[in-house]
């Protein structure tokens, strides 16, 4: 016998005014990721084999944004949660499976606490099972779920719609529900817009099932964060500092190293090997990976990059760039997108790089810039030294060899190419192309005339 079906719907179609932004809540960011890809993540994670996403402000931003993921509804008109699923019907004529309904702004929830409601849902063979939590404080807006006082459960209440004392309970409703997908839209034709918001409350559902003697269950959650939704940015913010710790907490689980979680902040997708080191001040975003054994920081940005294993980067900024093994790099530089350094090379203080390739134990020490060039393996570039790519029209390539050793305050004048094993002489602009194993000198032979300074301040003196 197959697995029983289970599809999803999400609903992300509401205006989320009070975020005060002309972009759609679902696109928000929250540790690197869109709001609404958490709950993608989570419900393919539980096993989701189809996932309706409802939306209707700014649709076709959030359908651009997430288009592969998911199937869409169009709700036109945003009249409650209830009129939302309902919006996703047309699209689930025939189901007869398990059908998962979640608010799009639950970022906390998890795939665990999903299997769990699906499987008490099904154990216990009933038309609805609402997921509640029990918050440790006064719930605020949340609804609450009403039962007996043999705790079977009765129903739900909006907040506006509450009485004193129903808002004095501490189990709330978190808006996640596993239905009968059958039973679900047939009790959503009985329901009625008879609130404070005019609204077709998918909560009503409940209270339809108990009344007609259909079986209705609530799960509470393990950890009632999960039921925390982003309705403004005090509220993004709260749950990005609870979604920030669970990553830390696990990546220390895994063996990395976070000097002072309070001030560290590392994206959702980043990846860190064991025993790596991550000092404080530090971000790591995107799609970053970073090896074993490698210290990150402090005062660092890493972001969309990836880096080998036993490499430092200290106070410095890393961007869509790739760094081998047992690389240094830092204090203060700069390595912009494009950027690939090889095994054991250094990247001094104050040296930036862009769009290059820097091969094995190359040595920049300090007070270079780098663009749109390729450097051989064993090179040693001198304080002070800079590629000169673009003539102000186009960018143009500097080529450097293995071996070579360029003086300080160089100045490489693109397109150029430096030998195998070539010198450039310090001070020196370079405009042309420099053979293996030569020695490039371009500037003025100095010269000296004794006594000139002495003379000047005697003729000054003299004047004044």
């Amino acid at each position: 016998m197959g697995k029983p079906s289970l599809t999803a719907v999400i609903m992300a179609a509401g205006k989320s005014t009070r975020m005060k932004s002309r972009v759609p809540k679902p696109l928000h960011l929250l540790c690197g990721k869109p709001l609404l890809s958490y709950l993608l993540d989570s419900c393919k994670s539980a096993g989701v084999a189809r996932i309706i996403v409802v939306v209707g402000h700014e649709a076709e931003r959030v359908q651009q944004a997430f288009g592969g993921q998911c199937e869409f509804a169009l709700q036109e008109e945003q009249l409650g949660t209830g009129h939302a699923v309902m919006s996703a019907k047309p699209l689930l004529e025939g189901y007869q499976g398990d059908l998962l309904v979640l608010p799009g702004d639950s970022p906390l929830i998890d795939s665990d606490t999903l299997c769990k409601l699906v499987e008490y849902h099904r154990k216990n063979g009933a038309a609805a099972t609402l997921l509640s939590a029990i918050f440790p404080h006064e719930a605020g807006m949340y609804g609450r779920v009403l039962r007996d006082s043999r705790g079977k459960v009765l129903g739900i209440v909006e907040a506006k719609d509450a009485t004193s004392e129903q808002l004095a309970l501490r189990e709330i409703n978190t808006s996640i529900y596993c239905f009968h997908a059958p039973a679900l839209f047939d009790a959503l034709q009985e329901v009625r817009p008879d609130n404070a918001q005019g609204e077709y409350y998918l909560t009503d559902v409940i209270g339809l099932f108990t009344h007609r003697g259909d079986k209705v269950e609530a799960l509470v959650a393990d950890d009632w964060q999960v039921a925390l939704g982003v309705n403004t940015r005090v509220e993004l913010a709260d749950v990005a500092s609870r979604l920030r710790w669970r990553i830390l907490h696990n990546l220390m689980l895994s063996g990395v190293t976070i000097v002072d979680p309070a001030n560290t902040y590392i994206d959702a997708d980043v990846q860190i090997g064991q025993d790596t080191t991550v000092h404080p001040n530090t971000y790591i975003l995107g799609n970053t990976v970073i090896g074993e054994e490698c210290e990150i920081g402090p005062m660092a940005r890493i972001e969309d990059s990836h880096i080998g294993n036993g490499t430092k980067v200290l106070a410095s900024q890393v961007v869509e760039s790739r760094l081998g093994d047992g690389v240094r790099v830092g204090p203060f530089a700069n390595l912009r997108p494009g950027t690939v350094v090889g095994n054991g090379a250094k990247i001094g203080d104050f040296v930036e790089v862009k769009n290059a390739v820097i091969g094995e134990n190359v040595s920049m020490a300090h007070l270079t810039y780098v663009g749109d060039a390729h450097i051989g393996a064993n090179t040693n570039i001198g304080a002070g030294t800079i590629t000169c790519n673009y003539d102000g029209k186009r960018k143009h390539r500097t080529v450097i060899g293995e071996g070579c050793f360029i003086g300080s305050h160089a100045t490489l004048i693109a397109p150029v190419e430096i030998g195998d094993g070539a010198y450039v002489a310090a001070a020196s602009a370079i405009t042309e192309d420099v053979p293996p194993d030569s020695l490039a000198i371009a500037r003025c032979r100095q010269a000296v005339k004794e006594g000139w300074a002495k003379r000047r301040r005697e003729q000054s003196s003299s004047e004044g």
